[in-house]
């Protein structure tokens, strides 16, 4: 058996009006470096991304249990501001952060945890702190103005950061490092053409 099938897969949250382009970066490169992903979804029903994309998920949220996996991604939708549908995301990943698992929310999920209290002793980002202000969470002294944070095993990010969003995942993971991993985040956030040399360099272009 390869170290690829060894490893614990990362979990993807997929839910109605997810924000599909979010975590692109992310799970794409993740493959790319021997990572499975999983799509979890409220149960095994199809659900429908904002882009209209029409997804199948692999499991149900009841059935992931943190030990079983090495990551929970948490993207935006329309529903973690519009209804308490998403509610048992949160709670999932307060599982996950008690039991040592890391996990990745970006865009309208950074609100479905401050509204479950995971917030209040992180440091932490999101679209904008009165965003996350409205929630009536208890952590709006630890929120900083940047494009993506990681607090021990929680990353966060805003709406308009997939690639800092991404690079913190892989820095969380080791699945890049040092200058790759900073070349990785020039090429593409910046279209840095001399990034590509260090990435293929160390293989990872």
């Amino acid at each position: 058996m390869n170290a690829t099938a060894d490893r614990k897969p990362v979990h993807l949250a997929v839910y109605d009006t997810l924000a599909d382009w979010e975590t692109g970066h992310a799970t794409a490169h993740l493959v790319r470096a021997g990572h499975r992903i999983r799509t979890v979804g409220p149960s095994t029903d199809p659900v429908t991304s904002i882009g209209g994309l029409r997804i199948q998920p692999d499991t149900a949220l009841d059935d992931v249990r943190p030990e079983d996996s090495s990551l929970l991604i948490l993207p935006g939708a329309d529903l973690w501001d519009t209804s308490g549908d998403l509610a048992p995301f949160a709670r999932k990943a307060r599982a996950f952060l008690e039991a040592g698992v890391p996990v990745a929310a970006i865009c309208g999920a950074t609100a479905g945890l401050a509204r479950e209290g995971l917030l209040d002793d992180r440091d932490h980002t999101s679209a904008v702190s009165f965003y996350l202000a409205a929630t009536g969470y208890a952590g709006g002294g630890r929120y900083v103005e940047t494009d993506a944070v990681t607090d021990r095993n929680l990353v966060t990010a805003g709406p308009t950061e997939p690639v800092a969003f991404a690079r913190e995942t892989f820095r969380l993971l080791g699945v890049y490092e040092g200058e790759v991993l900073d070349a990785w985040y020039r090429l593409f956030h910046d279209s840095d053409p001399a990034a590509y040399a260090v990435l293929e360099k160390a293989g990872a272009a």
